[in-house]
């Protein structure tokens, strides 16, 4: 049987002969009433916050199992992130050295092209030196047989020219000088 602090204080005895003092006893009864009920107040009110803490204490254990499979799910996000840019600057990585191969080959082709037009120049260079050189000794040889021919002219006028000693006296005609193949009287 349970005994509220309304049944404490609505007890009654049976008075009997050599009994308790009555008033002794309600007084009793009324304190212990008055301590059970604030007992019991204690307990509902110790039993709400007990109510309130765990369910506090549930949110809190729901929001560390929601923040524990945040953070699991930020690390596995993070640690595809840093897979994927990994594989990415790999990709980027073989992507350049591919350009630059290509570029280097397309380089090296267009300087390989520019050394044979360079050399084939040089060879053009060449082959106009010698026929300059060519030319030049030929023009120098021509210009030595003009000069021996106009020499040799000189030579055959002045001997045409010549006054012969049996025909015309010395002192009767005027000496002559040749210059340039032309004959030119003396004054």
């Amino acid at each position: 049987m349970k005994v509220t602090p309304l049944d404490l204080r609505q007890q009654k005895f049976k008075t009997v002969m050599r009994g308790y003092d009555r008033a002794e006893v309600e007084s009793f009864l009324n304190e212990t009433a008055e301590d059970y009920e604030q007992a019991l107040r204690d307990a509902d009110r110790l039993r709400d916050d007990l109510t309130r803490l765990q369910s506090s204490l549930d949110e809190h254990r729901e929001g560390e199992r929601n923040l524990r499979n945040t953070l699991l799910t930020a690390q596995r996000l993070a640690d595809e992130i840093r897979n994927n840019a990994e594989a990415e600057g790999q990709r980027l990585i073989r992507e350049a050295e591919g350009r630059s191969d290509l570029l280097i080959s397309k380089a090296q082709a267009r300087l390989d092209d520019v050394q044979r037009e360079i050399d084939g120049l040089r060879l053009k260079r060449r082959d106009v030196e010698n026929s300059l050189e060519s030319t030049i000794a030929t023009l120098r040889n021509a210009l030595e047989f003009v000069r021996e021919q106009d020499k040799k002219e000189r030579d055959e006028k002045v001997l045409l020219h010549r006054p012969r000693p049996a025909e015309t006296p010395a002192a009767a005609a005027p000496p002559t000088h040749v210059a340039d193949g032309l004959k030119v009287a003396e004054a």
